[in-house]
């Protein structure tokens, strides 16, 4: 028989994020964040690969990144608002992981695979902070996407993207319960 982990299983039942713009201080400390990003870590990782890194975004740099936002959204004809929204994502916040995929080359473990591991190492992060009593939220925005912001500002080599921005701090307001998946009607059980 399995030994069930009811403490574990009842926080992923009722686990909800933080949204980033109700975010404030204080926000986790280094040795804090450091130990939220081992949690992380432990994702599965096909092969023992570590296909993702972090960069810890502190204040500063978030401010930096901000004011990037607004050149480089104006230089490709981003759209006003959503130059204003990447802005303020990055502007508003006091601290955030960003969470890159940086594949490694291997003829067994596809780089798609490798992206999933990194994707899973963002909720991990998520789920660590929310566990460790942090609020968490999970962005990216078009700037994420863009090689040459990423590139540029954050110091992406070309092969590597960013997965996302784990935005940390301290919850103003609990957010309300939003409707979740009708999970038997997206499921198909398979016996033969």
């Amino acid at each position: 028989m399995p030994t069930p982990n009811p403490a574990a299983l009842d926080f992923l039942m009722t686990r909800r994020s933080r949204p980033a713009k109700t975010l404030t201080t204080p926000v986790p400390q280094r040795a804090e964040v450091e130990q939220l990003l081992i949690a992380a870590a432990r994702t599965p990782d096909h092969g023992k690969l570590e296909p993702w890194r972090f960069i810890v975004l502190e204040k500063a740099a978030l401010t930096r990144l901000a004011n990037a936002v607004a050149a480089r959204g104006a230089e490709i004809g981003e759209a006003a608002d959503r130059i204003e929204k990447m802005h303020n994502q990055f502007a508003n916040a006091d601290l955030a992981v960003a969470v890159v995929s940086s594949p490694k080359p291997s003829a067994k473990f596809p780089q798609v695979e490798q992206l999933y591991s990194a994707a899973a190492v963002c909720l991990s992060l998520l789920n660590a902070a929310l566990a460790s009593g942090w609020g968490a939220n999970w962005l990216s925005g078009w700037a994420s996407h863009d090689a040459t912001f990423v590139q540029t500002h954050l110091g992406l080599a070309p092969h590597e993207t960013i997965t996302g921005f784990i935005h940390l701090g301290t919850e103003t307001s609990a957010p309300p319960e939003r409707p979740r998946p009708d999970v038997p009607s997206i499921t198909t059980w398979v016996s033969a």
